[in-house]
C-alpha cells in the first residue's frame, strides 16, 4: 500500500492510499497516522479511490484512529470507496462509524 499525503486546507489533511491495506501495510499507515491523532489539529480524509482491498482486520485500525479523532473533537473521513471496499465495510456493519464523503 502507497500513502500520499496532501494538505487540504488548515484544518485537514488528506491521505491518498493506494493499492492493498492488509497487516503487511498496517506499520505503514500506524507511522502515517499517529502524528495526526496526537495533535489533533487536524481532520483527517482518508480518500480510497485507488484503493482495491482492505482486510477486516484493518477496520480496527481505522476504528482507533475514529475514536482519537472524536476525543479531539475532529473527524475521520472517507471518500472515494469503490465497491470491493464498501462491501467490507458493509459486511461489518464498520460503514455505520464513517463519515463519507461524496465527489
Amino acid at each position: 500500500m502507497n500513502i500520499n499525503l496532501k494538505k487540504q486546507s488548515q484544518d485537514s489533511v488528506v491521505m491518498f492510499l493506494s493499492g492493498r491495506f492488509d497487516t503487511s501495510a498496517s506499520p505503514i499507515f500506524e507511522q502515517i497516522v499517529k502524528p495526526f491523532l496526537d495533535g489533533g489539529a487536524f481532520d483527517i480524509v482518508l480518500d480510497f479511490k485507488d484503493l482495491n482491498y482492505i482486510s477486516s482486520s484493518e477496520l480496527y485500525l481505522l476504528l482507533q484512529a475514529y475514536i482519537a479523532m472524536s476525543l479531539n473533537k475532529r473527524k475521520l473521513i472517507i471518500r472515494n470507496m469503490g465497491e470491493p471496499v464498501r462491501g467490507v465495510f458493509d459486511t461489518t456493519g464498520f460503514i455505520s462509524l464513517v463519515v463519507e464523503e461524496k465527489q
